[in-house]
């Protein structure tokens, strides 16, 4: 009886060790799930802050490449206002091609003989080939690289040399591939009217620029901006928190000359950039206390009819 006793107390104990066993098997599986379980979810944070933190420097680089554009694009529309040329850059096909040209060999370099001479030119033969000197082709020259400069190197720089016209601005639209820049057809009392492009949106509503008369630089060099070409200048009173549009006397009428008193003489066909005679005469424009455009004191002036003048800008700079 008492065997049969420890037998069965036995039996019990290993049937309730092997449950323990059991469970620890399962325990030990449960936690080795938990484990897997987190460093899935650590990955996934991981995951989920790198893909936070990429989005967020897309954004902030965004917002830098729209502030790089605004940038460029301030300065384009400041050197426009200055009477800047905008020049395209060159791009990687003209570069080479320049370059191939460099380093091609000139066609008139004498060839070596076989035994690695250059061949001698006799006498005659150069005498033969040196053009005869003709002096008068030196002034006829000169006077082709006057006329071609757009003016004579004789006249002073002043505000003579410029071609400044009353002209009527027909209508206005905005640029197709710029944000900044109207494109204007511009009657300058000539056949036909000429296309000028301005940087003044940020300035002047687009509903202030239809039909309105203005100043006209007519002799820059006629420039392409954003594609499309400009043939003059609107003149404006400017500071760097404000920009009007020079206005006419009211009774002026497209094609009106602007003179100067005490400047007289006709102006430059075209402003020869090179000689950067409109960069010398513009820091002498500007308005006075009665907000009269003037050039060193001399109000820009159209015969017969009155002054020009800004709106409400005295004491400013004309560009």
């Amino acid at each position: 009886m008492f065997l049969a006793r420890q037998l069965l107390r036995m039996s019990s104990d290993r049937a309730l060790l092997n449950r323990l066993e059991q469970r620890a098997i399962e325990a030990d599986q449960v936690i080795e799930y938990l484990k897997q379980q987190v460093a899935l979810l650590k990955e996934k944070a991981i995951l989920q802050a790198s893909q936070r933190e990429e989005k967020r420097l897309r954004v902030e680089n965004a917002k830098l490449k729209k502030e790089i554009e605004d940038l460029k694009q301030n300065l384009i529309d400041a050197e426009i206002r200055n009477g800047v040329k905008q020049v395209p850059l060159p791009t990687v096909a003209s570069v080479q091609s320049s370059s191939a040209t460099c380093m091609s060999p000139p066609a008139a370099l004498a060839t070596p003989t076989a035994n690695g001479k250059t061949p001698e030119v006799s006498e005659d033969k150069k005498k033969k080939d040196k053009p005869d000197k003709k002096p008068d082709k030196k002034g006829e020259k000169k006077e082709k690289k006057q006329i071609a400069g757009g003016g004579d190197d004789s006249k002073p720089i002043d505000i003579s040399r410029l071609d400044l016209r009353i002209g009527r601005i027909i209508t206005a639209k905005k640029h197709p591939d710029a944000d900044t820049l109207y494109v204007e057809e511009v009657d300058v009392g000539e056949v036909n009217p000429r296309t000028v492009v301005s940087g003044l949106v940020k300035h002047v509503p687009i509903e202030e620029m239809q039909n309105r008369l203005a100043v006209m630089l007519c002799n820059l060099k006629p420039a392409k901006m954003r594609g499309v070409v400009s043939q003059a200048m609107v003149m404006c009173a400017s500071s760097p928190e404000k920009v009007e549009i020079l206005d006419p006397p009211s009774d002026a009428v497209p094609g009106d000359r602007v003179t100067f008193e005490g400047y007289p003489g006709e102006p430059d066909k075209e402003l020869n950039p090179k000689k950067k005679t409109w960069d010398q005469i513009q820091p002498d424009l500007s308005t006075n206390a009665e907000y009269v455009a003037t050039y060193k004191g001399t109000p820009f002036e159209v015969k017969g009819k009155g002054v020009c003048k800004a709106q409400t800008m005295g004491n400013s700079g004309i560009k």
